[in-house]
């Protein structure tokens, strides 16, 4: 797979980087973000528990996350339609975005997530 945007000139990065920070900017301004960063292509996925630990670097031939975008929404749809306007969509065909809500809550034992990492 390799990074999308990698044929492009610099001109075209920067302009891509620019709508990234208006893109940005304007959910900043709605109020509909929370966080936005890029994420360096490699690292290492950790897998086990007590004291038998796997660490396998990860392979961005097979999967690869260049970001994040931490949003709010009032539902699914309006986040589906928040991601379709992402720049991403404009500098490469096959690029992607996963969108999955944050667990609040969990159903069987009732304990409620903190809403940020400080509550």
């Amino acid at each position: 797979m390799g990074d999308g945007k990698a044929s492009l000139s610099l001109a075209e990065h920067l302009e891509f980087v620019e709508k990234c920070r208006l893109y940005i900017g304007k959910l900043k301004k709605e109020g509909k973000i929370i966080a936005a960063q890029p994420l360096v292509r490699e690292g290492t996925i950790l897998s086990g528990s007590d004291g038998k630990w796997k660490e396998v670097t990860f392979d961005a031939q097979k999967e690869m996350q260049v970001g994040y975008y931490h949003i709010l929404a009032k539902d699914m749809k309006e986040a589906i339609a928040i991601a379709k306007e992402n720049p991403e969509f404009e500098y490469g065909s096959n690029a992607s975005i996963e969108v999955r809500p944050i667990k609040m809550k969990e159903e069987s034992t009732g304990f409620v997530y903190p809403k940020t990492a400080l509550d």
